[in-house]
């Protein structure tokens, strides 16, 4: 029998992870060809999730430039991933979540009439500027895509309010929490990290998305200011994205204190074993919000709106906002009310069992008779 050939596309850090577990799977599966092209849209963080796993990507584009734009990234996959296309000709293409290079190389399969499967769909905030520019890319992938794999119910449910056919959707659960089966170990691979002093409660903290540049991202770092100086049984852990939106503040208004590490980015094993240990997180990342219920973490979303709303259904995250005082205020309404702490520890997670990969493959067989 034919192996139904996918070549499986992604460009940043949280594509990376949340697809790796699948191509893991994909990799040895009887019945499937997998083949693994990366858009390098964000370069210096994408290889450190790739090569732990030994994951080699079949096709590079190497495409990332100094100060590039949407525009830049969005040309630039339309034109190089084309030509990979032709040569490998997929039954079907996986693209996963919301970034350019979702929304670019479904387009680009598009034009030469080859499926687009999408992982991770139907999230929406219903505001295409919150988040900036990942709601549209969502909404583009599903005009064009061809199987859904919808993390939650909640996500079926918008998909099928845009008219998309019920058959063409498959509740997966989220890949992210698949990937926690393969990162669990002990000790830190970055040994700045050795100096956590995890006798106090550690908050970490991530924060980067472009609609929290500039004073956003300032009244998030005077509010996490406030909450070191507040709370002394505290110690602040910050992988600071190297962008110069979070970079900058972070070291203008974090720089130097005491119970406070900034640190670079860290890999994944590193950051599991950050969110296993840690009192709470604050962050603005959507893949974060999906992961951290696994570990029993309670999280404050540096956001006015999240794509995410099971999980402030329940009960798993807080929506903070991006004003000083409300930043403030919901962070430290974690660190005193230990009622409110537990409740949303205890929270179930919403967003996967672990075996979103495996009802993905069963899915892209079921629907080929290659």
């Amino acid at each position: 029998m034919k192996k139904i050939k996918v070549l499986s596309v992604f460009g940043t850090r949280p594509e990376a992870t949340k697809m790796v577990p699948l191509i893991l799977e994909m990799r040895d599966h009887p019945k499937i060809e997998s083949m693994v092209c990366v858009t390098a849209q964000h370069r210096e963080l994408l290889d450190g999730v790739l090569e732990p796993f030994g994951i080699k990507p079949d096709y590079d584009l190497d495409l990332m430039t100094e100060g590039q734009t949407l525009t830049d990234i969005t040309i630039g996959i339309l034109k190089n991933f084309a030509p990979v296309l032709e040569e490998v000709a997929p039954d079907i293409l996986l693209v996963h979540g919301d970034t350019a290079t979702t929304f670019a190389a479904s387009l680009a399969a598009f034009y030469q009439r080859i499926s687009v499967g999408h992982v991770e769909a139907g999230l929406r905030s219903y505001d295409k500027y919150r988040p900036y520019p990942e709601e549209i890319n969502r909404k583009i992938t599903t005009a064009i895509a061809d199987m859904y794999f919808a993390p939650t119910e909640m996500s079926r449910k918008n998909l099928l309010k845009e008219n998309v056919p019920s058959d063409a959707i498959y509740v997966t659960g989220n890949t992210a929490i698949d990937l926690i089966k393969h990162t669990k170990k002990r000790g830190f691979n970055d040994t700045a990290l050795n100096c956590v002093d995890f006798e106090k409660r550690v908050i970490l903290m991530t924060a980067h998305r472009r609609e929290n540049w500039g004073q956003p991202m300032e009244n998030i770092c005077k509010a996490v200011k406030r909450i070191v100086q507040d709370f002394p049984d505290t110690f602040l852990v910050w992988p600071v994205h190297p962008g110069k939106a979070s970079k900058e503040p972070a070291h203008a208004i974090l720089g130097g204190m005491e119970r406070v590490l900034l640190t670079s980015p860290t890999d994944i094993f590193d950051m599991h074993n950050l969110m296993s240990r840690a009192e709470i997180l604050l962050t603005d990342s959507g893949g974060l919000q999906e992961e951290a219920p696994a570990f029993d973490l309670p999280t404050v979303v540096l956001r006015e709106v999240t794509e995410r709303p099971e999980g402030l259904t329940a009960g798993t995250l807080t929506l903070a906002g991006i004003a000083e005082d409300s930043v403030y205020n919901e962070a430290a309404r974690l660190l005193t009310d230990r009622a409110a702490y537990e409740k949303m520890a205890n929270a179930k997670n919403p967003f996967g069992d672990g075996n979103a990969s495996k009802r993905i493959i069963d899915a892209i067989i079921g629907g080929y008779t290659c």
